[in-house]
């Protein structure tokens, strides 16, 4: 018997340009841990722009998202009722230009800018929190 296949989800990492880079997270829906808002591959659209939709959808985000990732990082999704699966997660950056006052995942979830060590620190996944660090140290546009 072979092993289940490896599922793909996008994520968008959320950021801004105050005094250093700052990095928005959301609660999980179940675990309220902190996350990056992620999702399922969308119908018709590029993987980027599946990235974006979940920003808005989590996170009440709108902005320029890169159209290559910046980054991947894996963690196990555990589902009521069904066998965990592996999750791959590609990540694109998103600059937040706007926050909406309200979205679709308002009731189910809150939202935070975090520096990006504090953002690091508060996620669990070890590939994402390198990845976070990483992209803090970069040198970014404002």
């Amino acid at each position: 018997m072979s092993a289940p296949r490896t599922l793909r989800q996008y994520a968008a990492l959320p950021w801004r340009h105050a005094e250093a880079i700052e990095i928005l997270l959301v609660t999980s829906r179940e675990t309220r841990r902190w996350v990056i808002p992620k999702g399922w591959p969308i119908a018709g659209l590029a993987p980027d722009a599946s990235a974006a939709q979940e920003a808005f959808e989590e996170a009440g985000v709108q902005g320029t998202v890169e159209s290559s990732a910046i980054g991947v990082f894996h963690y196990v999704k555990r589902r009521k009722g069904r066998t965990a699966r592996m999750c791959r997660v590609e990540v694109f950056a998103l600059k937040v230009e706007s926050e909406a006052q309200t979205w679709p995942e308002l009731a189910e979830r809150s939202r935070r800018w975090f520096t990006a060590e504090e953002a690091a620190a508060a996620v669990d996944e070890p590939e994402l929190k390198a990845l976070i660090l990483s992209f803090g140290a970069a040198p970014r546009r404002s």
